[in-house]
């Protein structure tokens, strides 16, 4: 299994002004060449006192916090900082509260997502490969198979070169049984040449290019930004992010797909909990917010949970 311990790249450091909020996604494309490990996030916040006039009580303004332009959001078409027009009710309080429930980081994405699932002692191009490799066979897959799967392939020295010498019919008994499989033979074939062929192994460090893999969707695409790259690119929106979003009304209206979900998540959830937010709800799904028969009489969101009355 993959081991705990075989974490990284994970957080980006990140500035903050007050006033308003920037509306832009705003994460940069990368080049390239070989990376360091990633910044720790360091978040700041910064207030003040509102006072009233003694003979008249005035309720104090509202002070929200906002990104400030990087330097590729300045310069022509940039606007001013805005402030949303619409947040949920009572989202920090819920929020708060699942990071409560998640203290323990005992879920299985906890040990066996992505990040924990590449061969630490491997150069950083093949730990680059391991992480997209792990991302597209996760896809409909319980953590424990995905990692049991990435357990057999890394068993044989997983690399670009060894999985495009591997026979599709080797390749499906070593991944089975992830969701798809003979699917997955083909994509990871397919994408394994194209690496070797444009990126000397290696992955894009870029969103475009990544989505243009075959096999590679959105919420790939961002994981694999943040956990291979360390560059915070969007929020990665899977099956419990996007049905715990709904219950708790964490969008101005219902949502149809993960895609929408996360487009409806970035209009209004301030930019420095893009990160965590993946972690954390799919945690919460794995262990409480369940597709079926969610353990809401456990939840200290049972009271504050528009869903919760109707399940």
């Amino acid at each position: 299994m993959c081991s705990p311990q075989e974490s990284g790249m994970n957080a980006v450091g990140v500035r903050m002004v007050t006033r308003s909020r920037s509306r832009g996604p705003g994460a940069g494309q990368q080049g390239r060449r070989e990376k360091p490990a990633p910044l720790r996030r360091e978040e700041a916040a910064a207030g003040r006192k509102s006072y009233s006039p003694v003979k008249r009580q005035r309720k104090a303004p509202r002070l929200n916090v906002a990104y400030e332009a990087s330097e590729g959001e300045k310069g022509e078409g940039a606007e001013h900082l805005q402030s949303p027009a619409w947040e949920p009710q009572d989202w920090r309080w819920q929020l708060e509260n699942i990071r409560t429930m998640r203290s323990g980081k005992d879920a299985p994405v906890d040990q066996l997502g992505a990040e924990h699932c590449y061969d630490l002692s491997a150069p950083p191009k093949v730990r680059r490969y391991q992480v997209l490799l792990s991302l597209m066979l996760s896809s409909q897959t319980k953590d424990q198979v995905t990692a049991g799967a990435m357990q057999r392939l890394r068993a044989r020295g997983l690399t670009v070169d060894s999985i495009l010498q591997t026979d599709d019919s080797t390749l499906g008994t070593l991944i089975y049984p992830v969701g798809f499989w003979r699917n997955k033979v083909k994509y990871i074939k397919q994408t394994s040449a194209i690496l070797q062929q444009h990126y000397d192994g290696d992955i894009p460090a870029s969103l475009a290019e990544l989505v243009a893999l075959p096999g590679v969707g959105p919420k790939m695409a961002h994981l694999a930004m943040a956990v291979a790259w360390g560059t915070v690119s969007g929020i990665a929106v899977d099956t419990h992010v996007h049905r715990i979003v709904n219950r708790l009304r964490w969008t101005k209206k219902a949502t149809k797909s993960p895609e929408e979900t996360r487009r409806a998540l970035e209009e209004w959830l301030p930019r420095e909990l893009w990160s965590e937010i993946n972690g954390l709800l799919v945690g919460f799904g794995q262990q409480t917010c369940l597709p079926l028969r969610p353990r809401c009489q456990a939840c200290l969101n049972r009271a504050l949970c528009p869903a919760a009355h109707g399940l």
